[in-house]
């Protein structure tokens, strides 16, 4: 599952920096229309990763 979440994560990450180096709006403080929903997903999936316990 560790590898599963890293990896969503990680995309989600290529996703989200992606959209925000083309985009204007998301370069500021509030992300646009598109973005939001990205940045969302790469936040939840980042604080996941980050929390995940280790077995």
């Amino acid at each position: 599952m560790a590898d599963d979440l890293h990896t969503r994560y990680m995309d989600a990450t290529t996703t989200w920096r992606t959209h925000r180096a083309g985009c204007t709006t998301c370069q500021h403080t509030t992300p646009c229309k598109t973005g939001a929903p990205l940045n969302e997903r790469f936040t939840r999936l980042q604080d996941a990763y980050l929390n995940r316990r280790s077995t």
